[in-house]
């Protein structure tokens, strides 16, 4: 077992990383001496798998427990649904001394943990996530909030976790759309921090492609450990923090304007990382070719690296981009990189380079200003393909520390 720790103070805690930890929950948080009295909200697909088990080991340490099931998908991120939960709450007669179990993946983290910092004033709570993208990201630094129609975390609050367990053995039942959605906030960790994390990925991937345990574990631990560096630095986002966002302002736009039903996170993260690769290249100088490695990097790993857009739909992405919670006087601003393992917060983007990105002409590389040379297209590649380049070439150095594994 692996375990990262999240230095924040009196707001401290462990992630561990392992198998059947789920058996461990309850040892787990009575060692952290909370309430007797907890509910566990998960969701309509999660529940089903994992809830008894959970709630077995609760129970085993003498936790009264309750399951609250909301439905799946992002759409349950919704005030409706987190009034529902609340009203669940009161009726088990949760007190200031109980806490709340987020039993799933990013949608229930999020929605749990938003409803355990508001309910009656805040209580604590534990994050068990059960996707590959919620282990490394969402269950991590305490960012909890839900959607409106107007965008994605629209209204959220930051609460820390009391503590965060992720069992690997709840990855071998994700759907494979899922557990390559989780891979784009891998492949971002590596783009914005952790230049040796990016090369590991491009060698790695067919490991992580079969979801080998060990390979996974290094992975993960490495993610939380960047995640927990950075949160470190900046609990609230008022700096740092935002280069976790690469991507992510088109990506949370692309979300909204499908309506929360076209696109998993992590697929429009990808084609919103993709766009702020092409977009660096243009306005901070990333060299063309390591352009063209973090979007080989994506195809490889199944996710979609561009989006076709009518007139109308840009105009849609361009609106709801402006609700961006990085939007600064108006203005929309963009996480860049200059070279991979590095990334700089705060660039606004001129709206011609925006639509060059989004909608290139036939046999132009996007984002780059006429006249420089422009990168081939990537074609897709089988796992473990001849064209990902050799580790150590174009290699770049994060200029943050580098955490050691625990």
């Amino acid at each position: 077992m692996r375990i990262v720790r999240v230095s924040l103070g009196q707001r401290s805690y462990n992630i561990q990383i392992g198998t059947g930890l789920l058996a461990r929950v309850g040892n787990l948080c009575r060692r952290l001496e909370l309430g007797r009295r907890c509910a566990i909200i998960s969701d309509a697909n999660v529940a089903p798998r994992y809830a008894h088990a959970t709630q077995k080991a609760l129970d085993r340490a003498g936790f009264a427990t309750e399951l609250i099931t909301i439905p799946a998908g992002e759409t349950a991120k919704s005030l409706g649904t987190v009034a529902a939960c609340y009203n669940q709450l009161a009726g088990h007669r949760l007190e200031r001394s109980s806490f709340v179990v987020a039993l799933g993946g990013g949608v229930v983290g999020d929605l749990a943990g938003f409803v355990a910092a508001t309910y009656l004033r805040g209580i604590p709570f534990v994050q068990i996530p059960t996707t590959l993208l919620a282990q490394v990201d969402s269950s991590v630094g305490g960012k909890v909030g839900l959607n409106l129609k107007a965008g994605k975390n629209l209204v959220g609050a930051f609460h820390q976790p009391r503590l965060v367990l992720c069992d690997l053995c709840t990855l071998a039942s994700l759907p494979p759309r899922e557990y390559l959605a989780g891979l784009a906030e891998v492949i971002k960790y590596g783009i914005i921090y952790d230049a040796a994390l990016f090369r590991v990925l491009e060698r790695d991937l067919p490991r992580l492609l079969r979801r080998e345990p060990a390979c996974l574990a290094g992975v993960i631990a490495r993610c939380c450990e960047i995640k927990a560096a950075v949160v470190q630095q900046d609990e609230t986002e008022s700096g740092l923090r935002a280069i976790l966002n690469f991507g992510h302002t088109i990506g949370h736009a692309l979300e909204a304007i499908s309506r929360y039903g076209q696109y998993l996170h992590g697929e429009a993260i990808a084609i919103g990382q993709v766009a702020a690769a092409q977009i660096s290249v243009c306005l901070r100088g990333l060299p063309v070719s390591e352009a063209l490695r973090i979007e080989l990097l994506f195809q490889r790993a199944g996710l979609p690296t561009r989006v076709k857009l009518t007139a109308a739909r840009q105009r849609k992405l361009f609106a709801a981009m402006k609700l961006d919670k990085k939007v600064s006087r108006g203005e929309v601003r963009f996480v860049l990189t200059p070279r991979i393992g590095v990334a700089e917060f705060g660039h606004p983007v001129p709206a011609g380079i925006l639509q060059r990105v989004l909608n290139p002409e036939p046999g132009a590389a996007p984002g780059l200003e006429q006249g420089q040379e422009c990168p081939p297209r990537p074609s897709g590649q089988a796992e473990g393909g001849s064209a990902c380049p050799r580790p150590g070439v174009a290699a770049a150095h994060s200029p943050h520390p580098t955490p050691s594994h625990v």
